[in-house]
């Protein structure tokens, strides 16, 4: 009965300090984040154990809160009071005489009175310099020169009006995602420069999740010096974060990008993030980040249909400064069909192998380097190498693949499997059909025409195919 008495006081006692917790900060997001997953789990002469969920958590609160944790402490259990910690991913007490012992704080008072001690911690530390910082963008890739298309219109017009009112429009965080090559960090480029061009007082940083990810080993274990890695972001007014994927697996960056990414929406900061999937799909990453990345708007740069390669074609001839018929620039955007980088690439290699051996650019040329690269991509991709792909992507086997079921979802993987034969690699149909259950040429020709019929009218087809490409492709 005196152990149940014992709980009952610690937990009273904590939720006590919560509550004036609560009331002293600006911001319910920062309670959330930061104390709502805070237990008490034991009492013992004015001595409060506390736990939290990781050292890092315990850091961030020394560093932010502490004034506040002692003021609610001290309210509660009076001047003599001391609070400890037990940090969940250890299962041991962080014991440390230096931490957070209430009778040894005298050294954080400061001559502030008590309403402005009380502030949301959470902000970065009055006083600061802000700083001037190298936004890391590149020139090159503008709104100007970026192709408008059905495969991105949306994304077009979302990152202009994030341009126009970063941190004050419905898309924050903007999250943009699409396959390899498909023009994201063109576009997430263009939106830093636009508000720069418009607001060159603010700060704009475009970094990769990889380069984050070595700032943070630098900082943090290398250094020892975490808080001012921490306080670098939160004094950026517009994060740009591509290939957001790469945090997959990386538990302890993801915990402190969760806390920058917390401070920053907080402060109606403006969060553009790119990625080569969906957030649903980005393994290994904890799930209340990957919600956060679609509190904003999330939108898809899918494939440019043929109209859009002829458009990207013609710009980059125009930038280059070159004349090109409109026969050679239909010839390549026929058959370049995979993604804005090959596209581009097939051009610039056409360019380069006319300049160098002084040749005309004509359809024969073109001809030349398109099935050079088509050749190349084939030469890596086979028979076993598509059956493989979509067995595993679709969830069914070989076996049933080759089969004789007229199972839908059968039926389909089968026809995705010999239009992705007959793209990507040079078997002949008959040897397509032979190798995909037996089947004859006509039944490859009818798979073929199909698959290009439903990628054109549904999207979910389209969209499970071209995840199938990517992987192909990769």
């Amino acid at each position: 009965m005196g152990k149940k008495k014992e709980d009952i006081t610690k937990e009273t006692i904590w939720n006590n300090c919560l509550s004036f917790i609560r009331d002293n900060l600006q911001s319910q997001q920062s309670f959330e984040t930061w104390f709502k997953p805070i237990k008490a789990i034991d009492m013992y002469d004015n001595v409060l154990v506390i736990q939290v969920p990781s050292k890092f958590f315990y850091e961030w609160l020394e560093e932010h809160y502490i004034k506040l944790l002692k003021s609610a402490i001290t309210r509660e259990l009076g001047p003599g009071a001391s609070l400890r910690y037990n940090i969940a991913e250890e299962s041991d007490i962080y014991d440390n005489p230096n931490i957070l012992e209430i009778y040894n704080l005298n050294r954080y008072q400061t001559k502030t009175d008590t309403k402005n001690s009380l502030k949301d911690p959470f902000n970065p530390i009055e006083g600061r310099e802000r700083i001037v910082i190298n936004s890391q963008l590149n020139d090159n890739y503008t709104f100007d020169n970026f192709v408008e298309g059905e495969c991105n219109s949306t994304a077009r017009m979302a990152g202009i009006t994030v341009s126009k009112r970063p941190g004050n429009n419905p898309f924050n965080p903007l999250f943009i995602y699409g396959g390899v090559g498909m023009g994201k960090t063109h576009l997430v480029n263009a939106i830093g420069l636009e508000v720069k061009k418009n607001n060159p007082e603010k700060n704009v940083l475009y970094i990769s999740a990889e380069q984050f990810t070595r700032q943070y080993i630098d900082s943090a274990i290398r250094n020892n010096d975490v808080n001012n890695f921490i306080y670098f972001y939160q004094m950026i007014d517009v994060l740009i974060v591509d290939d957001i994927q790469f945090f997959s697996g990386k538990t302890k960056t993801v915990e402190v990008f969760f806390g920058i990414f917390n401070h920053l929406h907080q402060m109606k900061k403006q969060i553009i993030l790119a990625s080569d999937r969906r957030p649903s799909d980005i393994k290994d990453v904890e799930s209340r980040l990957l919600s956060r990345f679609q509190w904003g708007a999330l939108i898809n740069i899918t494939k440019p249909g043929i109209n859009t390669r002829i458009n990207i074609l013609n710009n980059k001839a125009h930038r280059d400064g070159l004349s090109i018929s409109d026969k050679v620039i239909e010839y390549i955007a026929h058959r370049i069909t995979t993604n804005i980088r090959d596209i581009e690439g097939v051009l610039t290699s056409l360019i380069a192998q006319s300049l160098i051996h002084k040749q005309e650019i004509s359809i024969a040329l073109a001809k030349e380097i398109t099935s050079a690269f088509i050749n190349n991509n084939s030469e890596k991709i086979t028979i076993v190498h598509i059956l493989n792909t979509v067995s595993n992507h679709l969830g069914i086997s070989i076996d049933d693949i080759k089969s004789k079921s007229r199972r839908r979802e059968i039926v389909q993987g089968r026809q995705i499997s010999m239009y992705l034969c007959k793209k990507y690699t040079q078997q002949s149909l008959h040897t397509i059909g032979e190798k995909v259950g037996n089947r004859n040429h006509t039944t490859v020709v009818h798979s073929f025409k199909t698959v290009n019929n439903l990628k054109d009218t549904d999207s979910h087809f389209r969209n499970t195919l071209e995840k199938i490409e990517e992987i192909l492709t990769s």
